[in-house]
């Protein structure tokens, strides 16, 4: 059953929507016409393989779509988490790799032998996948080069937005929608719930790289700064801070979910269990007594899988309401 989003629009949201509708121009490039049909089977193969070594979430999720929807969000996947890693573990210049792998991966693909740059374009033409999606992503995860702190919530919801929210909106093309200005909305704020699930999962780790995705501004609102992070204080105080952040992610998850109904009926099923796979990562946050700084939540395999059914039945017969 279709929901309605909130007709009030918070400043940052806004600001996310008209990123956003930028690719309603759905331009997509030609097909790489010199690809045989064997080296896209090992290009998508090798797609494959990222996902399973690195999230076994998201292969539970795309793993519920249909045969070519499953293979370019495979793609997506690899260029996404390639894009990532290239900031965090690339010796020498990021930026400079980064540059050269934008040029690779959105306007090489005819003589490439990168095996996904060659699936990702595929599948994006496939899928007329907008390119300037994936230009702010990589945009996106560029920010994680030079900055390593966020003064407020409102600037955390752009980094959110570069990083995961992108990767949302081109989903939606690859799982098919049925009007892009009523799904947009929704992309977007299940973007910014996911990344802040990462951002609340892996507040220890981040600190150990350097990085603090929480906003100094709301730290400071509950009697805590980044000494407290450093000296790993998982006080009442932080639990308290906690329990505002997990609230505030839940609402926007709740905000979010309706917008399944926009989806291609074949997709609604994956889309909802990346997101409510995702979201129960938060309750184990929970269950951890609020301390991410030195336990990293997660779900076990069975604890998925147990929630499919679920997610099934309101995915595809009751519908979300935010």
């Amino acid at each position: 059953m279709e929901g309605n989003i909130s007709t009030i629009i918070a400043p940052w949201e806004q600001q996310l929507l008209d990123w956003a509708y930028m690719g309603l121009e759905n331009y997509s490039d030609p097909m790489c016409v010199e690809i045989s049909p064997e080296m896209l089977v090992d290009s998508y193969e090798a797609c494959h393989k990222v996902i399973q070594e690195h999230s076994k979430t998201f292969e539970i999720a795309s793993a519920l779509l249909p045969g070519a929807k499953r293979r370019a969000a495979h793609a997506l996947y690899a260029f996404s988490r390639i894009s990532d890693d290239l900031v965090d573990r690339t010796d020498g210049e990021p930026l400079l790799a980064l540059q050269d792998w934008r040029e690779r991966s959105l306007y090489g693909c005819q003589n490439s032998d990168d095996l996904v740059v060659v699936a990702w374009s595929d599948a994006q033409a496939r899928f007329g996948i907008p390119r300037v999606y994936a230009e702010q992503l990589l945009d996106g995860v560029s920010r994680d080069i030079t900055k390593k702190r966020y003064e407020t919530f409102d600037q955390l919801t752009e980094y959110c937005y570069g990083v995961a929210s992108t990767v949302g909106l081109m989903a939606m093309h690859i799982v098919g929608f049925t009007s892009p200005e009523e799904a947009i909305p929704y992309a977007v704020k299940l973007g910014v719930a996911l990344q802040l699930t990462n951002i609340l999962r892996d507040v220890g780790e981040d600190w150990a790289m350097g990085r603090l995705y929480l906003p100094l501004e709301e730290l400071e609102h509950f009697g805590l700064s980044v000494d407290d992070i450093a000296a790993g204080r998982v006080s009442d105080r932080w639990r308290t801070f906690m329990r505002f952040q997990i609230e505030r992610v839940r609402r926007l998850y709740n905000e979010a979910l309706p917008g399944i109904a926009y989806l291609h009926p074949d997709g609604r099923f994956a889309i909802a269990a990346a997101a409510e796979l995702y979201q129960a990562i938060t309750e184990d946050i929970i269950t951890n007594h609020m301390d991410n700084l030195y336990h990293r939540a997660h779900l076990t395999h069975w604890a998925k899988l147990r929630r499919l059914p679920g997610i099934w039945w309101r995915a595809n017969v009751v519908g979300y309401r935010a």
